[in-house]
């Protein structure tokens, strides 16, 4: 049965999407201009030396794009749970099709295993362009498998393990995106020098010279057999859920 309520959610997701794909052209757009600037030549590893004025830029316009992720997910929702699926969502559709406009602008990258700098916040992020793809459809997955089951009308509440095979699955993934960098400032003993490692000329040095070249597969795989296992979790206690309800109506 098509109720109003579902209607409307389908018209929000529609919209978000639809944000999500303008807000990918967006920003592939800022990385044109920067790629233009900085790899004229293509855009490889090593990574050139930024100016910290420039650098700094970068992370507010990062943090703007969060800002406006969640700006978006706290109008269209109308609580918690509701705002973080939609933010999972609009997170899922910008990520995915800001990869799609690269594309079509630069005709990069040129496989979906091209090493990509994905953040840059706390330290640099990079994968192949494959990991973040398979985050960003995951993301959508969950968006939409909780709106399913509020569609039918359940409160969407995470128990305690389904949230910590959650949360230690993204950790998990969040690690390998991290690894590399992190390791060069722990083995470098930047720690002390985290906060202006953009104007340190001698990491600036070892990370003009670094080129990552092994991902950990391994373990971005485990991270997503977990976020797996909780939303399986979460399905079969909706599930149970489903049973009892309609074992007490039947004996109404």
């Amino acid at each position: 049965m098509v109720t109003k309520r579902t209607t409307s959610f389908t018209v929000q997701l529609i919209f978000l999407a639809v944000f999500g794909i303008a807000m990918g052209f967006l920003e592939s757009a800022v990385v044109v201009y920067l790629r233009e600037l900085y790899y004229p030549e293509g855009f490889a590893f090593p990574l050139k030396a930024m100016l910290l004025d420039k650098l700094s830029i970068e992370y507010l316009r990062e943090i703007a794009t969060l800002v406006m992720l969640v700006a978006l997910s706290t109008v269209a929702g109308r609580n918690f749970p509701e705002r973080a699926v939609f933010f999972l969502y609009s997170f899922g559709m910008w990520d995915i099709f800001y990869y799609v406009w690269l594309k079509a602008l630069l005709d990069w990258p040129s496989s979906l295993f091209t090493w990509d700098i994905l953040f840059l916040i706390p330290v640099i992020w990079i994968g192949p362009v494959l990991a973040p793809l398979f985050c960003s459809l995951t993301m959508i997955l969950i968006a939409l498998f909780f709106l399913y089951f509020q569609q039918k009308g359940y409160a969407i509440k995470i128990n305690f393990y389904e949230l910590g095979l959650l949360f230690l699955g993204a950790f998990m993934i969040f690690v390998t995106f991290i690894w590399d960098y992190s390791r060069l400032i722990v083995q470098g003993d930047f720690i002390s020098r985290f906060w202006v490692l953009g104007a340190d000329p001698e990491f600036q040095d070892i990370i003009s010279r670094y080129v990552p070249s092994n991902y950990n597969w391994p373990l971005f795989a485990f991270g997503e057999a977990f976020i797996l296992l909780s939303m399986v979790l979460f399905y079969r206690r909706m599930r149970r859920e489903t049973e009892r309800r309609n074992g007490a109506e039947g004996g109404i």
